[in-house]
């Protein structure tokens, strides 16, 4: 359990396309095997540490011809962003992927000040 020194708890979403392979044959749509896309996405303002990141597909659009295989996760999170990770492998064919996300984690006050 991650358990936060402050009251103050900061929230921030987001909504992104990670790709539409089909509109230009990319490598999700037209390869097979292990593929692997990331994306890095930036917080609107840093929070104090690491906050908690939860990652969801929102949109995919799959062949229904080949086997649906999807991972989709959040990796290397610090204070100021993070990256999303989508893989599939073997004969599954991705033509576009959407992911939500959500971040979590004790932000600064307005009042709060540092000396240096």
């Amino acid at each position: 359990m991650k358990r936060l020194a402050s009251h103050l708890l900061g929230v921030e979403q987001g909504s992104i396309v990670l790709f539409s392979d089909f509109k230009d044959g990319g490598a999700m749509w037209t390869g097979d095997g292990p593929r692997e896309l990331r994306r890095l996405v930036e917080f609107s303002e840093p929070f104090i540490g690491d906050p908690i990141v939860q990652v969801s597909l929102s949109m995919w659009d799959m062949d229904q011809k080949t086997n649906q295989r999807a991972d989709i996760s959040a990796e290397m999170v610090n204070a100021e962003g993070f990256v999303i990770v989508f893989r599939t492998w073997g004969d599954t064919r991705v033509a576009r992927v959407r992911a939500d996300w959500l971040a979590m984690g004790e932000v600064r006050a307005e009042d709060d000040w540092e000396i240096d």
